[in-house]
């Protein structure tokens, strides 16, 4: 009766189990069909957004790099037959290159002179398209990109546009053009039996659809005003666009016109706004991965419910004899313990012993003899005392084992031990009592660490801890000796010193710093530049220490102040202090008053602005003497030489040839003389101006060295006057140094006008130098040419490198003139 009770009572339960897994299997599985339908449609949703974007964006660098082509920027500016077949060629190309539907070029009114597709029945060419945005965005200056049904080919396309320009111009002159089929973006729409995909304009036009029905209707409706602007636009045609009579019910539920309802996502695609993706998901689908596979999953549950009853009644019977035979198992697990135990006692590496309760040894681990060198024999039965030093003897007699038997534990007591051979090894003892029935003292249990080598290690360290002490005390001392120092740097100094915390506000001002400004370093700390500055000299101090916290970056500059009414220039050199993270936590500057020697370079700068001039002076002065004196002479003994060979021309023909030859060296030296006269002072450069002096003398160059001179200018300004002479004679002298000290066979000099500046470049092909190892000799026309440079208010810069050759570039502004 027992038995058949517990048997009932199982099987209830076993029922009553199945039948509530049966219902919380059924909602969790209806739960999970929709979430998984909802996860399913976003993971899709994501997919396509991620191939979208990639499809959308893949021809925005190829337009770029079309429009930028010579052939379309060539077509643009003449438009012959020559210019607009190489056009066509290279439309040609990035077609087939890219697999697009067509590329095409429009000019500035939105025409189409240029098309791939211009030997198709639906060809560009001719056509104007200036309504379309991505023209319009382009003619802006603004890369432009466009999803529209195609006015002449009827096939929908995305459009990729990008401005044309002519060299050095900022305006348009036309516009490329790429259109790419959305053929490969159909392909990620494949149609399924459970869901719908969409992309969809701002206004809900469906442009692409995996149901092709749907293609070109409405997703919502639309008032008549959006049916007017959308058929302005001509995005998608003329129309009609029908709605598709999809109703929304909630934020994720739409409910079509026969009552099916889907669930609802859309994710909006990147860099065109107001275009969305959208996801539709039969909700019946989804229901039916509930009851399909409920129906499968009864069956095995039975199965499964029978076999756990049977389960529990053998298990019944089974229990007792499985007592019987766990009480056995513990049996033999407790011998094995205690044959663990003695193998651990024996085999562990540490120190083991037993003592009685008269101090006797009773049993010792195998690591405890081998470390004092003992046998087991040898020390059974003796007292554990015997093998201590006479002061841990004491110790362990006096206080130690009284206390230990009296409160049964002891914990880490030095003690040292004698080993056999007489060396002395030192402990941790740490024991317990054991007791019996009676909680009478057996034995104790102790174990002994050797702790030789880490006692030796920490009087090691003892005694580094001393030196490290002595040395934390000599280097405090010598701390305090540099901050000495570095205070009496601070104030007797006669530079300006400061530092400044990340907001400008000053932590530390010198006594300089007090004097000049009449301060104190209390007052002024925690304030900025602007509380006690005079306007434009906090304006100064604010501008380049920002600058300095901005980029990061050492400043050397020079700075202005008014002192006794008289200006002074200080040269400040301003660095980012940083902490130990690397972070910038102020700014440091230190200011010399250089107005001394400001005031010795103007005079200098003066002085040689008045040699300069003298010579300049001189030479023309010699070129004149040369050309004029000098040339008539020679051109008057040529007259004189050839009457005489004429004169006896036919009398004496060796006095004649003689006369020939004089006449020939007389030629020679009035052309010599010609030369040398131009190179003084050429007469082009006063007459006519910089441009025509410089191309004569680099012709004149290449004919003396036979180097090849090339010369580049833009059209620009006339220069004369004292900037035409400095420039020219630093091209004079960049040319010479080509010459002399390159070793070059190619060279080019470039004068650009822009920006307001003159600008003369010198590139030669030599074999460089390094600017550091320039001698004084060779160092001298360097040092002309950027004396020249300075007195016109120009910059004059050199780079160069071994076998790299050289580039010389001189830019001034043109105001300075």
């Amino acid at each position: 009766m027992k038995l058949r009770s517990i048997l009932r009572i199982l099987s209830l339960l076993a029922f009553l189990s199945a039948g509530v897994a049966g219902y919380l299997y059924y909602s969790l599985l209806k739960d999970y069909a929709f979430q998984e339908a909802e996860r399913s449609a976003l993971n899709r949703l994501q997919a396509t957004k991620k191939n979208l974007s990639a499809f959308f964006s893949e021809n925005t660098k190829p337009v770029r790099v079309m429009a930028g082509m010579t052939p379309l920027v060539d077509a643009l500016v003449h438009m012959d037959p020559q210019t607009l077949n190489a056009a066509n060629a290279l439309l040609d190309l990035f077609k087939k290159t890219l697999d697009v539907e067509v590329c095409y070029l429009m000019d500035i009114r939105g025409n189409t002179i240029a098309s791939s597709n211009r030997n198709d029945a639906d060809s560009f060419v001719g056509m104007n398209f200036s309504f379309r945005p991505y023209f319009q965005d382009a003619m802006q200056g603004l890369p432009g990109t466009y999803l529209a049904l195609g006015t002449t080919s009827r096939k929908r396309g995305a459009y990729y546009s990008y401005p044309v320009y002519r060299e050095s111009a900022d305006t348009p002159i036309g516009i490329a053009v790429i259109k790419a089929s959305i053929f490969f973006v159909e392909k990620e729409l494949t149609p399924e039996e459970t869901s719908i995909q969409l992309v969809v304009d701002p206004l809900g036009v469906i442009f692409i659809s995996s149901r092709p029905e749907w293609l070109y209707q409405l997703l919502w409706q639309l008032n008549p005003k959006d049916i007017r602007e959308l058929r302005r636009s001509r995005q998608f045609g003329n129309g009609p666009w029908h709605w598709t009579g999809l109703r929304q019910k909630g934020e994720k539920l739409v409910v079509d016109p026969s009552g099916k309802s889907y669930l609802f996502h859309q994710v909006d695609i990147d860099k065109y706004p107001g275009w969305r993706i959208v996801h539709l998901y039969d909700i019946e689908a989804a229901s039916k991965l509930v009851s399909e596979p409920l129906s499968s999953i009864i069956r095995p549950v039975i199965i499964i419910l029978c076999t756990l009853l049977g389960a529990s009644i053998f298990f019944l019977y089974r229990r007792a004899s499985m007592e019987i035979t766990r009480r056995r198992t513990v049996e033999r697990a407790l011998r094995k313990s205690e044959e663990r135990y003695r193998s651990l006692y024996h085999q562990t590496p540490a120190m083991l012993h037993s003592i009685d309760e008269t101090g006797n040894l009773v049993s010792v681990s195998n690591y405890w003899s081998e470390a004092l060198g003992y046998t087991r024999e040898e020390v059974i039965g003796r007292k554990l005392t015997d093998f201590l030093s006479p002061v841990s003897r004491k110790y362990a007699e006096e206080k130690i084992i009284p206390t230990f038997f009296k409160e049964g534990f002891i914990k880490d007591v030095p003690y040292q031990f004698i080993k056999k051979n007489g060396a002395v090894i030192e402990v941790l003892l740490s024991a317990i009592t054991d007791h019996d029935e009676q909680r009478r003292t057996i034995r104790s249990l102790a174990v002994s660490i050797d702790v030789t080598e880490r006692n030796i290690a920490e009087r090691a360290l003892k005694e580094a801890k001393e030196a490290l002490s002595s040395y934390s005390k000599d280097l405090e001392s010598q701390v305090r000796k540099r901050t000495r120092e570095i205070s009496g740097i601070l104030q007797y100094t006669p530079a300006v010193i400061y530092i400044k915390d990340a907001d400008g506000k000053y932590a530390m001002v010198n006594s300089r710093f007090e004097q000049l400004f009449g301060v104190q370093s209390p007052d002024v700390r925690g304030k900025t530049d602007q509380a006690f500055l005079a306007p434009d000299i906090a304006e100064q101090f604010f501008k380049n220490d920002e600058r300095v916290l901005r980029e990061k970056q050492s400043l050397q500059v020079e700075e202005s102040i008014v002192i006794d009414d008289a200006v002074h220039t200080y040269l400040s050199t301003k660095f980012p202090l940083y902490d130990g993270k690397g972070k910038v936590t102020g700014v440091c500057g230190i200011a010399t008053d250089i107005t001394v020697l400001k005031k010795a370079q103007e005079q200098l700068r003066r002085l040689s602005a008045s040699i300069m001039t003298g010579q300049e002076k001189e030479r023309a002065y010699l070129a004149r003497e040369l050309h004029d004196e000098l040339g008539q002479v020679l051109t008057a003994l040529r007259m004189e030489a050839v009457w005489i060979r004429n004169r006896v021309n036919q009398s004496d023909p060796t006095a004649s040839a003689r006369a020939l030859t004089m006449c020939e060296l007389i030629d020679k030296t009035i052309e010599e003389v010609r030369g040398l006269a131009i190179r003084l002072r050429p007469g082009v450069l006063d007459h006519l101006g910089l441009v025509e002096a410089v191309e004569w003398y680099t012709a004149d160059f290449e004919k003396r060295y036979d180097i090849t001179c090339i010369f580049e200018h833009d059209d620009g300004p006339e220069i004369r006057g004292n900037l035409a002479t400095a420039a020219y004679r630093i091209t004079q002298e960049a040319l010479t140094n080509v010459a002399r000290h390159a070793s070059a066979t190619r060279t080019k000099v470039t004068m650009s006008f822009g920006d307001g500046n003159l600008k003369i470049t010198i590139r030669d092909n030599g074999k460089g130098f390094e600017i550091e190892s320039l001698g004084e000799a060779e160092g001298l026309g360097m040092a002309n040419m950027r004396e020249r440079a300075s007195l016109v208010g120009g910059v004059f810069d050199v780079q160069s490198r071994p076998r790299g050759g050289t580039r010389i570039r001189f830019t001034v502004p043109l105001t300075k003139s």
